[in-house]
């Protein structure tokens, strides 16, 4: 029931897409967008400490993160002459109850697509369908030393709430994390 509701959805918003440069858009992934997916986030886990993953998801496992993000919570990713350049999805902030007002958001752009607007694109729309299902707010959590990822979410009107000193350790060092919020205009 939840796939026939959203499908008339998905097709509105696809044909809404963004668009930041000739042909970019922005629209919900699916199923078969998941090896692409995968292969952007499994180069963040064996390179980068822009996720604390340490072991590489498989297609199935992404398969399964997409259709868990299929009602409220979502993925968008950014495609340019249909190939997938990036994603952003949202995931519950905690799992008890009271927090479901409150998302945390995630964003990944292949790496030969980096400083072309694409991590722009992909959070303004992601804001945007968070805004308009009612969230009343948005955490990202985002690697100390990613000044770029800082910059994006600063721009965006996302604000430093706190560090996690340490929280994580990967490729033999600790690893800290700044906590950034953004408050959404309910509607």
């Amino acid at each position: 029931m939840e796939s026939t509701e959203r499908a008339p959805q998905h097709d509105h918003r696809v044909s809404r897409g963004y668009i930041f440069d000739v042909g970019l858009i922005t629209r919900f992934a699916e199923r078969s967008d998941a090896a692409r997916i995968c292969a952007i986030y499994n180069h963040e886990v064996r390179t980068s400490l822009n996720t604390l993953d340490l072991e590489e998801r498989s297609v199935d496992e992404q398969v399964n993160w997409i259709s868990d993000r299929s009602g409220a919570h979502l993925v968008l990713v950014a495609v340019e002459a249909q190939r997938i350049l990036g994603f952003a999805a949202t995931s519950p902030y905690r799992d008890r109850a009271a927090y479901r007002p409150t998302v945390e958001s995630s964003v990944y752009v292949a790496t030969e697509e980096h400083g072309k607007g694409i991590g722009t694109a992909l959070m303004r729309d992601l804001l945007l369908h968070t805004t308009q299902a009612g969230f009343h707010s948005v955490i990202a959590r985002i690697q100390s030393t990613n000044d770029v990822s800082r910059r994006l979410h600063e721009q965006l009107g996302f604000r430093l709430i706190g560090t996690e000193v340490a929280v994580g350790r990967k490729f033999g060092k600790w690893v800290d994390m700044l906590a950034f919020q953004k408050m959404l205009e309910v509607r």
